[in-house]
């Protein structure tokens, strides 16, 4: 009996081990191997994660990277026959992975960047996929369908993977949005178009118009549940003052929200994507409780980085060696072709972005492309390939192999990459920076908090006044040294560049540019007067680009 088997016996209703179920209804004790099983390997799991952890922060090697290899070493040793499956992996830890990246995403800053990660999760998708299932298809023989899907399923973006290096090599919060913004909505539209090719393969035929309205439908769908959703949710969470009643409102959310998306036949999701940006932006940030945010967020890291370590688990554990090494050819034949479709997406999309939007330095861009690491999506999509298919079974190893390879080559290449660029690095005035921002951020913190308290009165004047004073003081320090900083010639202040202050000036630039915007929309303003003002502001904001 596998480890997902037993796992899936306990969240389902039809378990795979009856006679369990029977001498638990007639009240007999349960003297059953799987249980034991379930728990020995559980141990030993979390064991090799524990020192896979231990073993890539003490070498710098990526954690994930790490998990895949150390599923690799440990197959032999494990007691039966575990692996993925795929209706645990798509209903139970997909959604957590996707509402944990959700919530944790900054809306302000998903909107400023939302032209790049538009152009790179649409029609940057369509371009990879289309390259790489034309490649697949010329190199390996495949039929339309079977190569069209191989496509879409390497041209998904595995941001975990590429965040938890980010974790290891500092990069430009623009950068880690724009990967993180992408992947969450190139998951989206790669899920729904896999799930047409494969009800066209089914039903043997595939249009074109139809393929296209049917996206349109399962996008807008999965959208509009996740607004509903996402509102009436954030409404409780700022009502309810209680941890884990909005710990278990947050679960109840993250994996409802894709059920009913799935159970309406639209994109579960893009309804859960959607759900937890609300949730994460309105919901969370507006809780009365500053202990109840950090529980909330500290469950949800918790509850990704457990899931996402047992998938990379189970990835290395599902991959034989042996056959690995025999369809070689055929799996680095599929890498170039989905680097080829990540090379034709990136670059070119992103030259014609610099028209007219900001544009995107070359050096991230090189990390936009070898970032282009498959992950868990990738198998659980490979997994649910439908039994009808020609080939689903060749198709499925390539494809693990494919991710395997992906994992440890890119996954270890990429810190590399980011050191030689030389994009990580924070001089010491902007180190100094950030350092009296982060006390003066969290000192302000206190004090609203402070004022929350005496408001309810939990906390007496005497006594709110003391601790505040307190505060003030640290407030006061920070500020007048920033403000010291602040004034120093722009050459004194960095070599290089004026490091955050020019950060603080396109933060306020950008303010502007949508002021105007929106005068121009609510018609106070000429269309000619605001063009203008915002080709001016535009040329500015460029002089503040990093090059």
């Amino acid at each position: 009996m596998s480890f997902i088997q037993i796992v899936m016996g306990l969240i389902t209703s039809s378990p795979p081990f009856p006679h369990l179920l029977s001498k638990i209804e007639s009240g007999t004790s349960v003297q059953s191997g799987g249980v034991e099983e379930l728990a020995i390997v559980l141990i030993i799991l979390l064991l090799v994660a524990t020192f896979v952890a231990i073993f890539s922060r003490r070498f710098k090697v990526p954690y994930v990277a790490g998990l895949v290899l150390a599923g690799l070493a440990i197959t032999e040793f494990l007691p039966g026959n575990i692996g993925l499956d795929s209706s645990l992996v798509l209903n139970l830890f997909l959604p957590i992975l996707i509402f944990e990246a959700s919530i944790n995403t900054d809306i302000t800053r998903l909107r400023s960047t939302i032209v790049p990660i538009s152009l790179l999760a649409g029609p940057g998708l369509i371009v990879s996929f289309c390259v790489t299932g034309l490649v697949v298809k010329l190199g390996l023989g495949l039929e339309w369908i079977p190569a069209l899907l191989v496509g879409v399923i390497l041209a998904v973006t595995d941001t975990v993977s590429v965040i938890a290096v980010f974790k290891e090599v500092s990069v430009p919060s623009r950068l880690s949005t724009i990967v993180n913004g992408e992947s969450l909505f190139n998951d989206g539209v790669a899920l729904v178009i896999f799930t047409l090719l494969v009800d066209a393969q089914i039903r043997g035929n595939f249009s074109f118009i139809h393929g296209l309205q049917q996206l349109f439908i399962v996008i807008m769908g999965g959208t509009l549940i996740g607004v509903i959703v996402g509102y009436l949710s954030s409404g409780l969470l700022t009502r309810y003052d209680d941890g884990l009643t909005s710990i278990l409102l947050s679960v109840a959310v993250a994996l409802g929200t894709f059920q009913l998306g799935h159970l309406l036949e639209v994109s579960g999701v893009v309804a859960v994507v959607v759900a937890g940006l609300l949730v994460g932006n309105i919901g969370i940030k507006q809780t009365a409780s500053a202990s109840n945010r950090i529980a909330l967020y500290s469950f949800w890291e918790y509850a990704g980085f457990g899931v996402n370590t047992f998938i990379f688990l189970l990835i290395g554990l599902e991959i034989n060696p042996l056959t690995l090494w025999n369809i070689l050819p055929a799996v680095l034949l599929a890498i170039l072709a989905y680097q080829l479709g990540r090379l034709l997406s990136v670059y070119p999309l992103l030259a014609i972005l610099r028209r007219f939007d900001r544009p995107i330095p070359i050096r991230w861009q090189h990390v936009l492309f070898v970032g282009n690491i498959k992950g868990s999506l990738s198998m659980v999509m490979a997994l649910t390939l439908p039994a009808t298919l020609d080939g689903r079974s060749q198709l499925i190893t390539l494809l693990f192999g494919v991710v395997l390879l992906s994992l440890v080559g890119q996954g270890l290449s990429l810190p590399w990459l980011i050191k030689h660029l030389n994009i990580q690095e924070i001089s010491p005035f902007r180190h100094r920076i950030q350092e009296l921002q982060a006390q003066l951020m969290a000192a302000k913190a206190a004090q609203e908090e402070l004022n929350n308290l005496l408001k309810t009165g939990v906390l007496p004047k005497s006594i709110y006044e003391e601790m505040r004073a307190s505060y003030q003081v640290k407030i006061a320090g920070a500020e007048k040294q920033l403000r010291d900083i602040y004034n120093i010639r722009p050459e004194e202040r960095d070599g290089s560049n004026h490091g955050k202050f020019d950060a603080v000036w396109r933060q306020v630039l950008l303010a502007e540019k949508s002021a105007l915007n929106d005068a121009l929309r609510k018609q106070i303003l000429s269309e000619e007067i605001v063009q203008n003002q915002v080709k001016d502001l535009d040329q500015e904001l460029l002089k503040l680009e990093d090059d």
